[in-house]
């Protein structure tokens, strides 16, 4: 669906926000339990950031709205990032074309490979062959800019992370919106990867693991906090800003206590919750499909 005739929104849509593991409970009712999944439709174009338990719900949703074109983007390949990949319904649809990207390894382990050790005995009973879909392996370096389609426009950087990680810019339609997952600040060093990423962005999908007070115990653990996300979309010119990876020990009381400390400090600050989805209209005639 392109300019001149079809939908030309861009639609943001959370399927997981939570950090480390999944959690549920009372406790964590209302912000969710998945973890990292985020769907981004661009003019019916999808794309999706990870592969969290969050992405077992996104491909049921997909299925049933028609998708049979995805791009599926890795930050890194650590365990709540991929642990729904196996459980993504797609994966096994023969009608499917799944192309999936990852760059935070490059030069070091090829997409293809990580996604053989991760579907493999002993820790899955099946390989990854025996999925139906056409699934594509895509490899990247940090840097680079990739067009998953000529209209839709993917800019890659690194994040600060051990082991390595990717942060992401998709523009699409004069719109522009940040997945900054995971990544750790230092005090009074705005990094420059993610200040680029996320440049007058419409939405910052940023990595509030922490707060400042408990960064001093977490150093080295590859996270951030709620504030430096606000301080830096503030110097970045960026619109809304959604907290993103929380803690899993974090109740639906304590998120929402930072969600409103947030929103005093920036007004368009959330904490992101799963399920949540946000659209943005296009500014701008999306290029016509090749």
């Amino acid at each position: 669906m392109l300019a001149g005739g079809g939908d030309t929104s861009f639609k943001v849509r959370i399927w997981g926000a939570r950090g480390s593991v999944p959690v549920s409970g009372s406790e964590f009712r209302r912000y969710g339990g998945n973890t990292p999944c985020v769907e981004m439709r661009c003019g019916g174009r999808t794309l999706l950031f990870d592969a969290g338990t969050g992405i077992r719900p996104a491909g049921v949703s997909m299925l049933r709205s028609g998708v049979r074109d995805v791009h599926l983007f890795f930050s890194h390949f650590h365990y709540d990032h991929v642990l729904g990949l196996p459980f993504f319904a797609p994966l096994y649809d023969p009608s499917i074309r799944l192309e999936i990207w990852s760059g935070h390894l490059a030069g070091i382990m090829s997409t293809r490979e990580m996604l053989r050790g991760l579907m493999r005995a002993p820790w899955f009973p099946v390989e990854i062959s025996i999925c139906r879909a056409a699934v594509v392996s895509r490899d990247f370096r940090s840097g680079d800019v990739i067009n998953p389609w000529p209209e839709v426009t993917v800019r890659t950087g690194s994040l600060n992370h051990p082991g390595g990680c990717i942060g992401y810019r998709v523009e699409y339609g004069g719109r522009a919106v940040a997945f900054i997952c995971d990544t750790e600040h230092v005090e009074g060093a705005p990094d420059a990867n993610v200040l680029a990423l996320i440049e007058n962005a419409d939405l910052v999908i940023y990595d509030a693991a922490y707060t400042d007070e408990e960064m001093k115990s977490r150093r080295g653990f590859g996270h951030s906090s709620w504030q430096e996300g606000v301080r830096l979309c503030r110097a970045a010119g960026a619109k809304k800003l959604a907290l993103f990876h929380h803690d899993p020990f974090r109740t639906d009381i304590e998120l929402a206590r930072i969600e409103a400390r947030a929103k005093e400090a920036f007004p368009g600050a959330f904490a992101a919750r799963d399920g949540q989805s946000l659209t943005f209209q296009a500014r701008q005639a999306a290029k016509k499909q090749v």
